[in-house]
């Protein structure tokens, strides 16, 4: 086997794995958009709402990545053909009944998204959340500002890749039942560091602003690292934004498994 060959060959492996990571950001954002239509069908009525121009500019962006995919695989096959010794008649028509096979399999399920092992992997830590405390923004998307809460996971479909997760202390103007269900996408969930395994959480250096649980509740604000801690298992001492006392910001002692990274566009 050749150099130049198998240089092409890892070229366009590597184009592959490019074009499958953009499927998963576009399959995700239009995730995203059938939740928006589901919750809010109104909003296509709206003057100036785009939602349906844009769901449909994705799935043309979703089919445009599989076509070229398909072209891609289709000449790494043939170049990979190329270099194979061909083995005995029997062998290679069993290559080609298995690749009929294949085909048949693809043309029965044209629609199953392919998975690549990151996100896999990532879909297999959400799942295995359930039962365990996360911080939930509960806002929709459209809201005039973010409103996080600590909630306990009760499922994780991995589908539709939507959260069922449980508020166990709502505000008492919540439902009187005292505790109250949401259905949330994954980007309005953020798993703690784990109490008991310190390496599982950022180290946020002074200045940074962060989400944080504020003392003696179950929610969730922006704030400002004040101290640099000697060892992970330390607290954070914080500032909230709006906790104004006496003209100044009193510090605050936070766990640091109650400290998550402040989501990027993060309203208040």
């Amino acid at each position: 086997m050749s150099s130049p060959d198998v240089t092409v060959i890892l070229d366009q492996s590597k184009e592959l794995d490019r074009l499958r990571k953009d499927q998963e950001v576009i399959l995700l954002e239009i995730n995203k958009m059938h939740k928006k239509l589901q919750s809010t069908p109104e909003v296509v009525e709206k003057p100036g709402d785009n939602s349906l121009s844009r769901l449909k500019t994705l799935y043309i962006q979703a089919k445009e990545l599989s076509e070229t995919e398909v072209a891609v695989s289709s000449q790494l096959l043939i170049n990979l053909d190329a270099l194979i010794p061909s083995g005995p008649p029997g062998q290679q028509r069993r290559r080609m009944e298995g690749n009929e096979q294949k085909k048949k399999r693809m043309k029965v399920d044209p629609d199953v998204p392919r998975l690549s092992p990151s996100l896999r992997n990532h879909l297999d830590h959400l799942a295995s959340l359930k039962g365990e405390q996360v911080a939930a923004r509960v806002t929709q998307e459209d809201a005039d500002k973010d409103e996080w809460f600590i909630v306990k996971v009760i499922h994780f479909d991995r589908e539709i890749r939507e959260f069922e997760v449980l508020d166990e202390e709502p505000g008492d103007d919540e439902e009187p039942a005292g505790q109250r269900k949401y259905k949330l996408p994954m980007s309005h969930i953020i798993p703690f560091p784990k109490r008991n395994d310190p390496s599982t959480a950022q180290d946020f250096p002074p200045g940074k602003h962060v989400l944080a649980v504020y003392p003696g509740t179950t929610a969730l604000y922006k704030a400002t690292v004040v101290n640099t801690r000697k060892r992970k298992t330390d607290d954070y001492i914080l500032e909230f934004d709006d906790d104004e006392e006496d003209g100044s910001l009193p510090q605050r002692n936070v766990p640091f498994h109650k400290v998550v990274a402040l989501p990027d566009g993060h309203r208040q």
